[in-house]
């Protein structure tokens, strides 16, 4: 089952507290980014967090699951994703751990 755009569209208003939040459909579901890095993925119109020290340090209590079979686990947002403040707090402090993607390369024909 992919994701609804209303669902990731809502995900992304309440997490637009951390930054430049972004979001692009990849494969029927989607990747969302601060400032330019992925920090979360909607699958199943679920709102999965990248594992950071200190987003787990703030978010202690999210349980932790694979957003896609074969995935590692990543923090899954509940209930916690109708508290604006904390979601955009939970994304800010998980995208200042993440490195800066690299530069993509123009592909070789």
């Amino acid at each position: 089952m992919s994701s609804d755009l209303p669902f990731v569209e809502y995900a992304c208003e309440q997490m637009s507290g951390a930054g430049a939040i972004t979001f692009r459909k990849m494969f029927g579901e989607y990747a969302i980014y601060c400032d330019g890095k992925v920090v979360a993925l909607v699958c199943d119109n679920r709102l999965f967090v990248k594992p950071t020290a200190a987003g787990r340090d703030l978010a202690w209590q999210l349980a932790e699951a694979p957003p896609y079979q074969g995935a590692k686990p990543y923090l899954v947002v509940g209930e916690e994703l109708d508290d604006r403040e904390w979601l955009s707090k939970l994304i800010r402090v998980t995208a200042r751990e993440l490195p800066q993607p690299k530069e993509r390369r123009p592909g070789r024909h």
